[in-house]
């Protein structure tokens, strides 16, 4: 007996990425918010024909903005329209919610409109169609009185309830009833079915999934809603260590400038510690190339099996650790590198191997007991895998995503369309420019994912939020430079990426594929 297919569904926090995403790609949240209020509406429209009166309980946030959009259609379609908004108008922060309300402020007479402050001053409303868009899937935690007393209310309500995205008092992403919820005869939810929401039956009634003009090909490309993603608040309350320690292991007798712009990106990107391991002489010069970095000296020209010994306590102490950038390709390294993934993963520590680390790991690659991220060029992926990349971007997507499988990794394949791939998902980042041809590009944004790996930040969100940031710095640079740009440059334009991910538009549009 066949399986029956799951629905799709997505986390709140996905959904949140995506919209900004979409923003990025052209969708403006009013155009989001429209799609999603006329798509409810008209799911009301096809069901009742007869019963035309209906009342909206609408919060300050996006979903009471959906339910603004759903009372203007249903008016247009000859429905007796009342609107009873949980606060203030002047309260509405949400910039698409509030042109919303302003658009019902001028149908005042056509609609009728409450503003409820207080539990005593809920309306006594009568409507054979009573609409939940009071609050959507960001909430957490248990309701505030204010809304918990109108959930109260709509409850005690006759007629058919419809929920706006998800029921108010339902937390999306568990299922779990946040003190209390409507109970909804019908929920209407958009793009994708919220992860939590087969766990709330009860009080989701019949669900369904509205299209709001949210193609699925956007879930695959990498914006700035995969930096907010990635991106760990800072609390007033906080100390070092909290956003994490990172050791980078690179560099050689001919090689300096790796390890360091991988750890100089590491701190731009927020770590709070930077651990230069490399050998004794190149760490003097790394030393001195700034006093941002703490530098721990190797004995030998090149890094060798003997090392490991002295980098034991800091890869104990550290968050996630780095290996590769200019390390050389020395057969007692090659050793090294061997017996030194064996320690990171003792450890437990996320490791992320890049340039002459990856061509190390290909020959005796395996699958590790931490996450890994695999960051090669096309030409180091030939020599990880053993295979060319086809040309067409779907092939080349399908086949990382085989390796990653294979490896039980995360894989960032650099390249004009960056393609990012674990055994599950695959994304496409379009960032970046001809200018980051120039070297140390890639030791960038090995330093940004890794910082991230050092927060704690999932494997695969690490990956793309640090294509993402890397390729957008660039483009920051080639916006004040042209292709004249060297990879410090890109350096210091990766805390305006992570400060303000939108900024890229105002630089470059992104560009397709």
């Amino acid at each position: 007996m066949q399986a029956k297919n799951k629905i799709p569904t997505i986390t709140s926090r996905e959904m949140r990425a995506l919209e900004i995403n979409a923003e990025y790609f052209g969708i403006n949240l009013l155009q989001l918010m429209e799609n999603a209020g006329r798509s409810v509406a008209q799911e009301i429209v096809c069901r009742f024909q007869k019963n035309k009166k209906a009342v909206i309980f609408c919060g300050l946030g996006g979903n009471g903005g959906d339910g603004f959009v759903v009372a203007r259609h249903l008016l247009s379609s000859g429905f007796e329209v009342t609107v009873v908004l949980v606060g203030r108008g002047r309260e509405i922060s949400h910039p698409a919610a509030l042109c919303n309300w302003g658009i019902l402020q001028s149908l005042q007479g056509k609609v009728v409109l409450f503003e409820v402050t207080d539990s005593s001053a809920i309306p006594k409303v009568n409507g054979g169609l009573v609409v939940d868009a009071l609050l959507g899937t960001g909430t957490k935690g248990k309701l505030k009185a204010r809304i918990s007393q109108v959930v109260d209310y709509i409850n005690s309500l006759g007629g058919f309830k419809i929920a706006v995205d998800v029921p108010t008092g339902i937390d999306s992403d568990t299922g779990e009833v946040l003190g209390n919820a409507i109970k909804a005869d019908l929920t209407i939810t958009f793009h994708k079915a919220k992860l939590g929401l087969e766990k709330a039956k009860k009080y989701v009634g019949e669900l369904v999934v509205a299209d709001i003009g949210l193609p699925l090909e956007f879930e695959r490309f990498a914006g700035p809603g995969d930096v907010l993603l990635a991106k760990k608040p800072r609390a007033p309350t906080a100390h070092k260590g909290d956003f994490g320690r990172l050791l980078v292991i690179g560099g050689s007798e001919v090689f300096s400038g790796a390890p360091t712009l991988v750890s100089l990106a590491a701190l731009r990107t927020g770590v709070d510690i930077a651990y230069v391991a490399s050998p004794t002489k190149t760490a003097y010069a790394i030393a001195s190339m700034s006093p941002d970095l703490i530098t721990i000296k190797l004995e030998g020209n090149n890094l060798k099996p003997s090392n490991i010994e002295t980098l034991k306590p800091y890869i104990g102490m550290v968050d996630a650790v780095v290996m590769g950038p200019g390390l050389g390709l020395n057969p007692e390294t090659q050793q090294f590198v061997k017996e030194c993934v064996a320690e990171v993963e003792e450890a437990e520590k996320p490791l992320l191997l890049d340039a002459d680390g990856l061509k190390a790991f290909a020959k005796f690659k395996r699958q590790l007991k931490v996450p890994l991220v695999l960051t090669p060029h096309a030409g180091e992926y030939a020599i990880l895998t053993g295979e060319e990349l086809p040309e067409n971007l779907e092939d080349k997507a399908a086949a990382i995503q085989k390796a990653a499988k294979k490896l039980k990794a995360t894989i960032l394949v650099k390249g004009k369309v960056d393609i990012i791939c674990d055994a599950e998902r695959v994304k496409l980042n379009f960032t970046g420019n001809p200018g980051m041809t120039v070297g140390g590009t890639g030791d960038v944004l090995s330093g940004v994912v890794g910082a991230l790996l050092a927060q704690k930040v999932n494997v695969f969100e690490a990956a793309v939020a640090g294509a993402f940031v890397n390729g957008a710095a660039g483009d920051f640079v080639a916006s004040e430079f042209g292709f004249h740009m060297v990879a410090t440059d890109i350096v210091e334009w990766i805390p305006k990426v992570f400060e303000d991910p939108m900024s890229h538009l105002k630089v470059r549009k992104p560009s397709g594929n």
